[in-house]
């Protein structure tokens, strides 16, 4: 397992946005069912993450932090929810928060706990180290008739071989984590007003449920 990498961060939008950062953590793993072990601690946090819990944590200063963030790039937090809140929402909906698989649950339990979003890559896609930057003129998502335009100016997420997702969106068609990765990028983004340790807490939270010694 490799240490936390810090990206890199495009010179206009480090100018706008001096205290945005991008940590990665690459390790040797694979998704699939989640353990009972683990599906009981969902289930232990969902009891833990009930209504008054949810009300209550937009104002949290992490998820705070986030909602301001989010308005300062055009981004209306109650359409566009952060992603902590995302899952909040889910949980309330669904009565408690449904195992998916592995890597799903691990990003669950990471994100709930600390507040902070984390993301999956297959690491075998990616070319070079990651960072944030703006979208130029006529980049897209995907190929052929399925691809996707994307704003110019829009906040990517990118490495060396072109955008990974947009930042707090969706991932691009054929980087995320398949049934065929054996290895995983994982990545937060973290904003003013966030501590580094939320950010270290969450990846390796994820790291460690997926090299079971979580």
């Amino acid at each position: 397992m490799s240490e936390l990498v810090a990206g890199w961060v495009a010179a206009e939008v480090a100018e706008e946005f001096p205290e945005l950062r991008l940590y990665a953590l690459t390790l040797a793993a694979r998704s699939g069912r989640s353990p009972a072990a683990l599906r009981e601690r969902l289930r232990v946090l969902s009891d833990r993450f009930r209504g008054a819990q949810a009300i209550a944590l937009r104002q949290r200063p992490v998820p705070w932090a986030y909602r301001v963030f989010f308005r300062h790039i055009g981004l209306d937090p109650d359409e566009h929810r952060t992603p902590v809140e995302a899952l909040a929402l889910d949980r309330l909906k669904h009565g408690g928060f449904r195992s998916r698989s592995l890597l799903d649950d691990a990003l669950t339990i990471a994100v709930m706990e600390t507040g902070v979003p984390i993301w999956a890559l297959d690491a075998e896609r990616a070319e070079g180290g990651l960072g944030i930057r703006p979208a130029a003129r006529g980049e897209r998502f995907g190929e052929g008739e399925y691809a996707s335009d994307i704003p110019v100016g829009r906040l990517l997420v990118a490495d060396d071989a072109g955008p990974v997702g947009v930042l707090f969106g969706a991932l691009a068609p054929g980087r995320g984590v398949g049934p065929r990765t054996t290895r995983m990028t994982l990545f937060s983004v973290q904003v003013a007003g966030v501590p580094d340790i939320h950010v270290e807490e969450g990846l390796w939270t994820v790291a460690d449920i997926l090299s079971g010694e979580g």
